[in-house]
Parts: C-alpha cells; structure tokens; sequence
C-alpha cells in the first residue's frame, strides 16, 4: 500500500513508504509511542482516556529504513457519539496500514475492549504485531500467556514511556515490509500551509473535510472535538497545501482539564508552523473577544490572513446585515484581510478560500527592489512633506526590504524616531496600497542614515 509523501532525503523522487498502524483500546499508550518513533512530541500525551481522537501522521525516525506511522484514536466498547466517531477514524487507519502494531496494556491485563478490537483486526487480514506495553520490569513468562487468546501470535514486551524494546520490536517490522520504492519525478513547489483556527464548534474540521472531499476528521456538533492538531497534505490545480486543523480556543478561564491546555499550546504551535492562517467565525455568533485576541496572535506572530465567517446559510438579511456590520466594527484592525461568507456544510463559497490563501500567502512573500522602493518613497514624500520638528525637516532618504513573511520595510534618513504616527499610517497605508499587499500585515523599522 504505503502513501505518496516528500521527505527529507527524498525530496527529489515520489517515496512509497509503507504505514506502520498504531492500534487499541485508549490509555494503552499509543501517543507515547507515536513521540517516540517520530521523535518529537507531536501527538498529546496526558494520563487521560480518549485524547486521541483524529488519525495524526509522523514520519518515523526509529529504525533502519523510513516510514509513516499513524496514531489512532482509543477504540473501545463504547459506540455512541464521539466514541462511534472515534472508532470510525480508527478503522479508516487500519483500511490505510501496511502494518498494525496492536498496543495492549501489560499492566492492566486483558479485557473486552482488547479481545473484541482484536477480531476486527484478524478479519481484515493486516499483518500485525500485539505490542504489550508498559511492562518495564516484568517477566514475559508471567505477562504474556494471557494474551495468546487475542489469536495474534508472540506478544513482544515494550515500554513506549522509556523506550524498552521498540528499536529491536520497529527492526523486525521493517524486515517484514517490501523495501521502499521509488518513481523519478520533479520535485513539486513548496507546499502553503494554512492553519485553521477559531473558537469551538465553528466548523473548522467539517471545512476541511468539505476541502478534501472525504471524512478525514471528526467533525461533530460537541464543541471541542478536536483536542490535537492535525495536518493534512493534498493538491488542488497542481498547487500542494498542507492544512493544519486545531482545537477551538477558549477563554483562560473556562480552560479546566490539563488536557484542553495542552490543546490550546497546540493551536498557537500550528499558527507558529502555518504561513496563512484561516480564522473560522461563526456567523450566528458574531465576532467574540476570543476571536478578536486570536487575531491579535497571528498578527503578533506576523502570519498571512484569511477571514471566514461561517453558517451564513439560513441567515436572513437583517441578520447578515447585522454581522456585516458588527465586522466593520469589531475587525477593522485587519480591514487588510480579505473576509468570506462560507458554509463549509454545504459547501458555499469554500472554492473561493483558494484565491485569498494563494493572494496572502504571494502577497507574505513579495519582494521588491531598494531602488523600486526608494522610488516609491521619494514619490510619496515629494507629494505629502514630513512635518518640521524643531524647526528641521524630516529627511527620508531611501527604503529597502528587511525581510520577508512578513514582508520587513526598512527606510532610512534623519530624525526617524520623531516621524509622528499620522505621517506613518500614510506611508504604510499607501505602500500597501501601491505593493497590492493583500491578508498580510507588515512591519517598519526606521534607522537613522549615518
């Protein structure tokens, strides 16, 4: 099977590298594992059932050959609500796996949950091996013997906590799988990532479902669904995005389980990896302070922007009035962001996302050149003068860029420090204007010319 990814060394061929499956009931430690092998700390891990509750990719970094493996969520008797859900995204996984490695709890012993995701397991054919996790110090005489009634052959003892027994358990695996192969192919333009932010329940995971036509996140009506963040690469027009679904951001002081502060860390680390943001509103709602500060973040950390409010569906007019209005007035601090009316249910107005990211994500990365700027400068002060500041003109001489995402606008000359705000706004203003910047705020420096 394997999966058609870039990575690293490969960055010039199309690299089929197969899917190792980690698979079991929750709190078995699977998530451990996943930081393990990909060695990072990618996947949240708390001492809490059901975390986990999305499919999370890594590109594993443990043993002598490169893969993909894939963190699950806890699959248990439970098939209600979020369970069921969670347990759907579980077996998608394991349809995707060229390997399952079954985690079961060596401390715990056997249960129901193990013996009944046991037999899903031998009847979809994959191969596998029954992983007896947190046994560090213990015998596998005394451990094992319970767990040959799963039908899944030699348990193999390991501790994801410390490391015990996963770099021999991962070697075996790999001499199990064909060796990776390999097509020539160009290598492809850098991917956009674009994160997708917003307060709870705003339908963030049912937008990106919507994007790539399949359910590949747990999309519900229970706010706060997604606890991970969860990046998702795919190709639209021949142009490669990667996007990054986060956990709903709430109010400090309605953050109460561990768990959901880890999410939030998360959702700030995904806006830190993203170059265009995509912050989702919900329209019944309006704007909320949550969604104004989250916007603050994303400029403070200068990312490219993208607006969407959504459920515009069934809205009457004044109600979208009403929200127009309120947008006019609550976000005219980002009046440089283009703003979309979407249903991501139904799909209304999500293919026109593509134009603004593409334009953002351009307009992040533009460069112009010291004389074309210097020459914009010049333009600008021969039509509008700096003020006099005690009785001596304001000198600015010449402009160059500083750097770029975002874009960085030095401009020299005398007494910079004294330029009054007015004068500033003008120039940024109509720079942006002129540059055809468009979703991303840019920053100034004003050096004095020696």
């Amino acid at each position: 099977m394997g999966i058609r990814c870039l990575a690293g060394e490969f960055e010039d061929t199309i690299v089929m590298l197969p899917v190792i499956v980690l698979l079991g009931r929750p709190n078995v430690g699977k998530s451990t594992l996943f930081n393990f092998l990909t060695r990072s700390r990618d996947a949240l891990v708390a001492d809490f059932p059901g975390l986990t509750r999305d499919r999370k990719y890594g590109y594993g970094k443990v043993g002598p050959a490169p893969y993909v493996v894939v963190d699950t969520g806890g699959v248990s008797g439970l098939a209600e609500g979020l369970d069921e859900l969670t347990a759907e995204q579980s077996l998608k996984a394991l349809q995707e796996a060229d390997y399952v490695l079954f985690m079961v709890d060596g401390r715990a012993g056997m249960t129901t949950d193990d013996q009944e995701l046991a037999a899903i397991l031998r009847r979809s054919g994959k191969p596998a091996t029954l992983v007896l996790n947190k046994t560090e110090g213990m015998q596998a005489e005394r451990v094992a013997p319970e767990f040959y009634e799963l039908g899944l052959g030699q348990p193999v003892l390991v501790s994801s906590a410390h490391g015990d027994g996963i770099y021999d358990l991962i070697g075996s695996v790999l001499e199990t799988l064909p060796a990776n192969t390999t097509e020539e192919s160009e290598p492809s333009a850098d991917a956009i990532s674009v994160a997708v932010v917003g307060r709870p329940n705003t339908g963030k995971s049912t937008l990106i479902n919507r994007i790539l036509g399949e359910e590949r996140v747990v999309a519900s009506d229970v706010p706060g669904t997604t606890r991970d963040a969860v990046e998702v690469d795919f190709e639209r027009d021949g142009r490669s995005y990667r996007l990054i679904d986060t956990a709903g951001i709430r109010r400090r002081a309605r953050v109460k389980e561990v768990v959901e502060k880890f999410s939030i860390i998360k959702t700030l680390q995904a806006v830190d990896r993203a170059e265009v943001v995509l912050l989702l509103v919900d329209a019944r709602e309006g704007v909320s302070e949550q969604d104004v500060s989250l916007l603050g973040l994303v400029l403070e950390r200068g990312r490219a922007l993208v607006i969407a409010v959504n459920k515009w569906d069934g809205l009457s007019p004044d109600q979208r009035d009403a929200v127009r209005s309120e947008l006019d007035r609550r976000l005219s601090f980002v009046n440089f962001a283009k703003i979309h009316f979407i249903s991501a249910l139904h799909g209304t107005g999500v293919g026109d996302l593509y134009a603004s990211i593409e334009k953002a994500y351009a307009s992040a990365h533009k460069r112009l050149s010291s004389n074309q700027l210097t020459n914009m400068l010049e333009d600008l002060v021969s039509e509008h003068q700096p003020p006099l500041v005690k009785g001596r003109r304001i000198k600015l001489r010449y402009a160059h860029m500083g750097g770029s995402n975002p874009p960085t606008i030095v401009i020299h000359g005398n007494q910079t420090e004294n330029v009054p705000h007015s004068y500033r706004r003008y120039l940024e203003n109509t720079f942006r204007k002129i540059m055809k910047l468009e979703g991303v705020t840019y920053e100034w420096r004003w050096d004095e010319f020696e």
